[in-house]
């Protein structure tokens, strides 16, 4: 296992709808700044090309945090990149094959929504899970949603943490307490915030409830 609970509590997933008077590498440094502890760039309107160089801007601004960059869904971005590592959804990539061509130091997410995926994943190799939608979501509208016992369930049934996900805000994310996920995933509830002072603080205020409700589960 690549990746540790304490480094899962605050990820947070870039979405550029929401890069109005600002850019997206400002909105970066603004939520590590807040206290986010892992980062997924999440690039789905983009060539390879341009999705790559973005990839290398945003590296050199989490590598001057210290905190983990996650690619979404590319594994050929994620290498040239030297991202730490890549999230994919359970059907988009085999983790056997991209642990073959990538090494074992590499950390691989896994989306899953059931007990069954989430046991198939780690058998395969992946790091951690993202379980969601946990609530509405407008970012995914088309994730089915996933119930609190389904969650509780998963997190029993794998040895490696977990990340809970979808449309979770400092006011629901209390909900999720007693799943024993190592944290939580967000979109909008950072980058949604509004200008830079306020995705920061956005991002200290999660982040601190985070460490309150996930601190004693640790894999």
């Amino acid at each position: 296992m690549n990746i540790s609970s304490e480094q899962l509590r605050l990820y947070a997933i870039t979405d550029r709808k929401w890069c109005i008077d600002d850019t997206l590498e400002d909105q970066i440094s603004a939520a590590l700044s807040g206290g986010v502890t892992i980062l997924q760039l999440r690039e789905k309107n983009m060539n390879d090309e341009d999705f790559l160089s973005a990839a290398i801007a945003v590296k050199k601004i989490t590598s001057r945090f210290n905190v983990p960059l996650i690619i979404n869904d590319n594994v050929d971005v994620a290498i040239k990149c030297d991202a730490d590592g890549i999230h994919v959804g359970q059907n988009d990539a085999d983790v056997n094959e991209i642990r073959k061509c990538w090494g074992n130091d590499k950390i691989i997410g896994v989306s899953a929504r059931t007990v069954e995926a989430a046991v198939y994943a780690e058998k395969c190799g992946a790091d951690y899970l993202g379980v969601g939608a946990m609530f509405a979501t407008s970012t995914k509208t088309d994730t089915a949603h996933v119930s609190f016992e389904t969650l509780k369930k998963i997190c029993s049934a794998v040895k490696i943490p977990v990340v809970a996900i979808g449309g979770i805000t400092e006011s629901n994310m209390t909900q999720l307490e007693k799943s024993k996920a190592a944290g939580i995933a967000v979109v909008s509830a950072i980058f949604a915030a509004g200008n830079l002072d306020e995705i920061k603080v956005a991002s200290c205020k999660l982040r601190k409830k985070s460490e309150d409700l996930f601190a004693n589960y640790k894999r």
